[in-house]
């Protein structure tokens, strides 16, 4: 397991986590709660790790919501900082392109 994703689990276990206006607009449309996010990551699956991404390191999780469904989540450290962790950007992915729900 990478080092980038445990630092994300623990800034998310300490309560590390900034949820900007556009996050919680992404929660919204999604129907999701800051609650449901946070719970997922320690059982979040590594899809995609890019610690030498220009604007910082950042994971893309695929998670569970409530109800066990999938939920991709991209979680970034601004680069330069120790801290926060940040989700970029959260989605449900389509089962028409995706064969997480077989």
């Amino acid at each position: 397991m990478s080092a980038f994703i445990e630092r994300v689990r623990s800034l998310v276990r300490n309560g590390d986590v900034r949820i900007s206006e556009h996050g919680y607009d992404e929660l919204a449309e999604e129907g999701l709660t800051v609650r449901e996010l946070v719970a997922g990551v320690e059982k979040g699956v590594v899809v995609g790790e890019h610690v030498n991404y220009p604007r910082g390191p950042s994971i893309l999780l695929l998670q569970k919501a409530r109800k066990n469904e999938p939920i991709y989540v991209v979680w970034s450290i601004p680069k330069g900082r120790d801290k926060p962790v940040v989700p970029l950007t959260v989605y449900r992915p389509d089962p028409v392109r995706w064969d997480i729900y077989a």
